[in-house]
């Protein structure tokens, strides 16, 4: 049975009242506080599932990647966004870099002061970097 969200328009307060799909517009719903029938529908937030591919997807497009070369505070939020959206700990290492790309930290001057972050990284990756 779904709960319908109401805000009573007398007394202010917002209550929930369970209706079966049959009763909702007939049964007539009255505020549970002030019993009276001056009540306005309320809806909620809704939620959308998305699957992991379309979220990191839309984390790649091209438009949201724009000028992050030119500002390490975007670049953090880009990176914390995807650690969001992957829901992994990504490490100690990782908070490090990301808090210090949100204070406006050169990326440049980050790799010098932790130059041990290279060597962590997997085969492979740090010719890219």
């Amino acid at each position: 049975m779904p709960a319908y969200e109401y805000r009573c328009l007398n007394c202010q307060k917002r209550f929930e009242v369970f209706l079966k799909f049959s009763e909702y517009g007939v049964k007539k719903v009255i505020c549970p506080h002030c019993q009276s029938e001056n009540i306005q529908r309320r809806i909620g937030k809704v939620r959308v599932a998305r699957s992991d591919e379309s979220r990191l997807a839309n984390l790649a497009d091209p438009s949201s990647l724009a000028g992050l070369d030119e500002d390490p505070r975007a670049l953090g939020r880009m990176m914390r966004e995807m650690s969001r959206e992957v829901g992994e700990d990504m490490g100690g290492e990782f908070e490090e870099v990301v808090s210090r790309l949100e204070s406006g930290q050169d990326p440049e001057q980050i790799e010098r002061e932790l130059p041990d972050l290279a060597s962590d990284s997997p085969a492979g990756l740090d010719d890219d970097f």
